[in-house]
């Protein structure tokens, strides 16, 4: 095995196309996102990706079967008003180490250039630390161009958010892409807790990428997963009151008898 293998199922001809890459990241913002994408657009899977780079396991489905961890290329052609192509990025794990996250970069990188794709979008999560209500989106570009153009759609962009930078393939494939592959870039990153799995993030990055595709979707599936994780979160906030009340009821009582 290389340490790198990229299986094409079929290689697509596509024309001054886009990537879309969601990875597992913060609270799946991205990963969300773009499975949900590839769903409602019904794109097909071009490629597998398989990797010494990714965690040594398989995945076990419900019916117990294993599968080997890998990432998987979909494509979609003459989406939205502009009929623009797909190239659409997703998988289990991003690589391990950041040899790995170089390398499986650049792999992809230059067999993306060789599909056709001119620009890129990488979506993501930006963790707060704390709860949101109503999230952002806040964004990085390689281009003063693209910053423009996402501030028209209410991207947020600032010198100090995201203040440590933007880790990972979300990063590196707006890095690598400007520097080696002449492909320019934009990052949507949707404001997150960062404790649970985030598809009301998911929902913000996903609608303003649509917007700038010109195109519409359905976005039931997501909204109903943020209803089951706004449920949790609801159950955990009351479980954190609870055990404060105790508390200070038992401070109370010791401070009584005390």
């Amino acid at each position: 095995m290389d340490d790198i293998n990229i299986d094409f199922i079929e290689k697509p001809e596509l024309e001054e196309a886009i990537m879309i890459e969601g990875l597992p990241g913060v609270g799946n913002v991205g990963k969300l996102a773009v499975e949900h994408l590839i769903e409602e657009i019904e794109a097909e899977k071009c490629a597998d990706i398989h990797s010494i780079y990714f965690p040594p396991q398989v995945l076990v489905d419900e019916d117990g079967l294993s599968k080997l961890v890998n990432n998987r290329l979909y494509y979609k052609k003459d989406v939205g008003e502009d009929d623009t192509d797909l190239l659409l990025l997703t998988g289990d794990y991003q690589g391990m180490t950041p040899q790995g996250q170089y390398k499986l970069t650049d792999e992809i990188l230059s067999v993306a250039k060789k599909m056709g794709i001119d620009r890129l979008f990488s979506l993501g999560g930006y963790s707060k630390g704390e709860m949101v209500d109503i999230p952002e989106v806040l964004g990085a570009a390689t281009t003063q161009k693209k910053v423009e153009e996402m501030e028209e759609l209410d991207v947020k962009f600032s010198e100090e958010h995201p203040s440590s930078g933007i880790v990972g393939a979300s990063g590196l494939l707006l890095g690598l892409g400007d520097k080696l592959y002449d492909i320019s870039g934009v990052c949507l990153m949707g404001e997150t807790s960062g404790y649970f799995v985030d598809p009301a993030a998911a929902r913000v990055v996903l609608k303003t990428l649509m917007e700038y595709l010109k195109s519409e979707i359905g976005y039931e599936r997501l909204d109903e997963k943020a209803e089951e994780v706004e449920e949790l979160t609801n159950k955990v906030k009351d479980m954190d009151m609870g055990g404060m009340q105790q508390q200070e009821s038992g401070s109370e009582d010791l401070n009584y008898i005390g």
